[in-house]
């Protein structure tokens, strides 16, 4: 269509998008699908996968937890046996927990940062020994803007959640400065509210909160992520490194 437009196909690429069965994972795969990718989907279930089926019916789906660095370095080997080195790795595996911080357990908040943190780094790990090998390679995690800043007890009470994405943001960055010079570009987007399976008790609760506080007066919505992800995946953002993009409507600038 013209060089500005063609910067953000991905044609040919290989992506692994681990979270990638649903939710905003899902949207990001779509984005890349769409883009000209070839895509590998990690979920812990097989049934999570048959929604995403639906849009992506050409998918690698691979059933593993990314908590457990043995299931993810299975599923990074499987990705590049059938489908070849990764290019784009898009870490959006995520949980959470809600709790009062001082009564939070300390099995749950283990099993959040494991997932969200752990599983993360498990796969940045796993994917880069390919990318360093190639010279080339995109690293997008999934973090929040609970990661940047605290939330009342009313909006947001899962410390586990908050306290992991903050956690991966600092390995986004710090990844960033250890692997540029291999030519691994690694970022993270901050999403803030947005309709999926972990916020579905979230969002009416805090519709009003949006509604009166967020310069654009509402949550996310479907469709409103995957671009930002492709920017981030694509030779359009080749010098974007270490950086955090944050999409929640402006709430994290008020």
């Amino acid at each position: 269509m013209g060089r500005y437009f063609d910067t953000f196909r991905v044609d040919g690429k290989v992506a692994l998008v681990t979270g990638g069965s649903r939710g905003l994972g899902l949207e990001i795969a779509e984005a890349l699908v769409e883009a000209g990718a070839r895509v590998a989907l990690m979920a812990r279930r097989p049934q999570y996968f048959e929604q995403a089926l639906k849009s992506l019916p050409e998918a690698l789906c691979l059933v593993g937890d990314v908590s457990s660095e043995a299931d993810v370095i299975a599923a990074v080997r499987e990705t590049e046996a059938k489908l070849g080195t990764i290019d784009i790795l898009v870490n959006a595996a995520g949980i959470s927990w809600a709790a009062p911080a001082v009564d939070m357990p300390a099995e749950k908040l283990q099993h959040v940062t494991a997932v969200n943190f752990y599983g993360s780094f498990y796969a940045a790990k796993a994917c880069a020994p390919g990318m360093i090998a190639k010279g080339y390679g995109k690293i997008i995690n999934v973090a929040s803007v609970a990661g940047l800043k605290g939330e009342s007890a009313e909006i947001l009470d899962a410390i586990g959640y908050s306290g992991s994405k903050a956690a991966v943001l600092g390995m986004t960055r710090d990844l960033a400065v250890k692997w540029g010079p291999h030519g691994i570009r690694v970022n993270a987007l901050a999403p803030g509210f947005f309709p999926t399976k972990l916020t579905e008790k979230v969002i009416p609760r805090v519709t009003a909160a949006l509604e009166t506080h967020n310069p654009l007066r509402r949550a996310g919505k479907p469709g409103e992520l995957g671009g930002a992800a492709l920017l981030l995946a694509s030779p359009a953002g080749d010098y974007i490194n270490g950086h955090t993009l944050v999409i929640d409507g402006g709430g994290v600038a008020g």
